[in-house]
């Protein structure tokens, strides 16, 4: 059986974050886009722990290390959100799409999506 892949923490999601959007990075850039309120050895901390994990890689070919997401943003989505339907819908993506719709609010293009969606699922012309 294949090893789980580890569901990131609030935290190790914003270094993330910063990683999908600016690509492989140093520390020291991660924690400039994290802001001054984080420190270094914070940062640094958490890239061990998310190395370990696998949540990231790291490129030790150059004096200053570079990290990069091991997984893309929408792989690591699909993982947060299967452990999602897992734990709080009882493993029912329907109980989890009518709560998301009934709780706020979704725009015409979102609504267009959703129905092209549906359509696909059920195999009929959007």
């Amino acid at each position: 059986m294949a090893p789980k892949k580890s569901i990131p923490t609030d935290a190790e999601l914003a270094i993330l974050q910063v990683l999908w959007k600016q690509g492989p990075s140093t520390v020291r850039a991660i924690r400039d886009q994290l802001g001054e309120a984080t420190g270094y050895t914070t940062v640094l901390k958490f890239l061990q722990i998310m190395l370990e994990k696998k949540l990231v890689t790291r490129d030790a070919s150059r004096m200053t290390h570079v990290y990069a997401a091991a997984y893309s943003k929408a792989d690591t989505q699909e993982r947060l959100l299967d452990s999602l339907i897992d734990r709080a819908f009882a493993g029912s993506s329907g109980q989890l799409v009518l709560r998301a719709l009934s709780a706020r609010s979704v725009s015409a293009q979102e609504l267009v999506e959703i129905q092209s969606l549906i359509a696909k699922k059920k195999g009929t012309p959007p």
